[in-house]
């Protein structure tokens, strides 16, 4: 039995196209003393087109979106239920990639649809028991559309001036950065790398450790210090009060000598 024709309508019906952004060719000779080429990709960033899906009919339908290449695209939403009487926009982003015009004609959707059931409640069950002869389909294929070459020469000149500062920024840095990696990729080289941060590790190790020391020695020497001169202070203080003592006995005598001598004279 044949399939049924396709109830649901599309817009486009028979090709999705995605324009790539406005590239710049830069000659010879235009940077960096005659010697720096620079291309940019036409689809190195996330082109979008939209697919209107309509349901003219007076019944739900199931869909699904479907493609060629399933890790090229972000489609969404890529399945679902449509009301009768709606339409739906499936936003289709094709991701960045190297632009290779063999490849062109590889990449196709296909949008597929069924009649929604009455009591549907689980719609993977739907599609899962669904007869061939339910299904419909609608095959589209994908149109990959350059600027013309008036549109990629043709830029505003203060913008030019902007576009080459930045590509001037990004090569040097990227000469720098294939600099550093060559440097780096030397087997010896990465060996003694290696060898002198082990180095310094166990330098800083050693240095903490040998700070830690003196910090406990200075306050066993502070501890120390202050036992002793609680110590002499004590000592001083005694020999202080004895020497205060033996004077004070010494004037005693002296007094009873001098009063026994006058004594003796006034006798």
């Amino acid at each position: 039995m044949a399939r049924q024709d396709q109830v649901l309508l599309l817009e486009p019906q028979h090709e999705l196209k995605f324009r790539a952004a406005i590239w710049v060719r830069i000659p010879y000779g235009h940077f960096v003393l005659g010697i720096l080429r620079i291309t940019m990709c036409p689809f190195s960033d996330v082109v979008n087109t939209t697919l209107k899906l309509a349901n003219p009919t007076d019944r739900n339908v199931c869909f699904k979106v479907k493609t060629t290449a399933p890790r090229r695209y972000c489609v969404r939403p890529n399945s679902g239920v449509l009301d009768a009487g709606t339409s739906i926009n499936v936003s289709v982003m094709l991701q960045p990639f190297d632009y290779d015009p063999n490849e062109k004609s590889k990449h196709k959707f296909m949008v597929q649809s069924m009649l929604a059931p009455p009591e549907m409640t689980d719609m993977e069950g739907v599609w899962k028991e669904a007869k061939p002869e339910e299904l419909m389909d609608s095959k589209l294929r994908c149109v990959f559309e350059l600027p013309a070459e008036n549109e990629k020469t043709h830029q505003d000149p203060d913008a030019n001036k902007m576009m080459s500062s930045n590509l001037l920024k990004s090569e040097s840095s990227t000469l720098s950065m294939k600099s550093m990696s060559s440097t780096l990729d030397d087997g010896g080289e990465v060996k003694k790398v290696m060898e002198e941060c082990k180095r310094l590790q166990m330098e800083a190790q050693r240095l903490r450790e040998e700070n830690k020391q003196i910090r406990e020695d200075d306050g066993l020497r502070m501890r120390k210090s202050n036992v002793l001169s609680s110590s002499q202070h004590s000592s001083h203080s005694t020999v202080k009060e004895e020497g205060l003592s033996l004077r004070t006995v010494a004037l005693i005598v002296l007094f009873f000598v001098v009063g026994v001598i006058i004594g003796k004279l006034v006798l």
